[in-house]
């Protein structure tokens, strides 16, 4: 699902799968109400990496990584930066147009659009996609080929009250994402192919909270994100006891993962027979590490203690503005449901 199609597995036992897709996708976030963040955020991926980003502060748009296409073509970040001006205006006033048609011109609010394209490099095909989410529900999809936009809300009559739904509009950003999109998409990939198709090794460690907590294998620094993480017994993979986390992006542009062994019912005697082991899409051996309580970090006992970053998660943006409705009602309280859909599921990039 989220950032690109998985292929075949290579074998049974091979946990990656290949990619022959790519994607330019663009994330933008439009708030009201009391909050910390920015009233809009802008960004722009290839391929699941940060290419740019703007703000309603920064309006000017800044370049991620290092990117050759940026530096040839300085006028990209000025195509960005007016885009990111122009796109501000628009999802203000949807957002404001929704508030007064939903009679919620109170409290915290956020409208979120995603859009975008892949292309794939094999069979040439390209696929065009637009999406728009309020407070964390899905909200209208775009039907490229028809050109109709669906709501899976009883309130389908929202669309009005988004100015790019009219006609005009949507036969313009169809041209956009079906053209223009994939030229830029395929510039971006075929200038920097070695950037993109780059491997870096993670490094890997275990932590643990507390004696009786389970163990924590993490990886991070590692990139593509086509990678498995998983724990195995006497060589064979498990799964009672394993809890797994999802594959985070650092902020260097590698990324992160996690997975738990509760470790409350292994013998001492017999921790030498379980590993974790990281496999990585290009990477010909897999990175095996025999749990071994002399290696495992931990502050146990100091006010700082080790956790498992992709376990506990560095909030995504949208949940942690949603869940800042709820806590008005229970201060500790944090849902989980609250990024159930795909626009929330991609804000933990910024």
């Amino acid at each position: 699902k989220q950032f690109r199609m998985l292929l075949k597995l290579l074998a049974n036992h091979l946990h990656i799968s290949l990619i022959s897709k790519h994607s330019l996708k663009f994330f933008l976030t439009e708030t009201s109400g009391e909050t910390n963040f920015t009233e809009f955020d802008g960004i722009a991926t290839v391929d699941n990496i940060e290419i740019g980003h703007c703000d309603n502060i920064n309006v000017k748009a800044k370049p991620k990584q290092d990117w050759e296409i940026l530096k040839q073509r300085p006028t990209h970040i000025d195509w960005y930066t007016h885009n990111c001006v122009k796109t501000q205006h628009i999802l203000k006033a949807n957002l404001n147009n929704l508030k007064q048609h939903l009679n919620q011109t109170e409290g915290l609010h956020v409208l979120q659009r995603m859009n975008g394209c892949e292309w794939d490099d094999e069979s040439n095909k390209v696929t065009g996609f637009i999406q728009y989410g309020y407070d964390g529900e899905d909200l209208l999809t775009l039907d490229l080929q028809t050109k109709t936009w669906t709501s899976p809300k009883a309130q389908a009559d929202v669309k009005k009250y988004l100015t790019e739904t009219d006609t005009r509009r949507t036969d313009l950003m169809k041209a956009f994402l079906m053209s223009e999109c994939p030229d830029l998409l395929q510039t971006y990939v075929r200038s920097d192919k070695s950037f993109l198709e780059r491997t870096e090794r993670p490094s890997v460690s275990f932590l643990q909270k507390t004696p009786s907590s389970p163990v924590c294998c993490h990886a991070t620094g590692f990139y593509p994100d086509r990678a498995d993480l998983f724990w195995r017994k006497d060589g064979k993979e498990i799964h009672e006891g394993v809890e797994k986390g999802q594959i985070l992006p650092n902020h260097d542009g590698t990324f992160q993962m996690s997975s738990e062994l509760n470790v409350s019912l292994i013998k001492h005697e017999d921790w030498r027979r379980y590993d974790c082991v990281f496999q990585l899409s290009g990477l010909t051996e897999d990175i095996v590490s025999t749990l071994n309580k002399t290696q495992i970090q931990t502050n146990w006992g100091k006010k700082s203690q080790p956790f498992c970053p992709s376990m506990t998660l560095a909030l995504p943006r949208c949940q942690v503005l949603l869940d800042g409705k709820k806590r008005k009602k229970e201060k500790s309280e944090i849902t989980h449901n609250a990024c159930e859909n795909i626009f929330c599921k991609h804000q933990n990039i910024f």
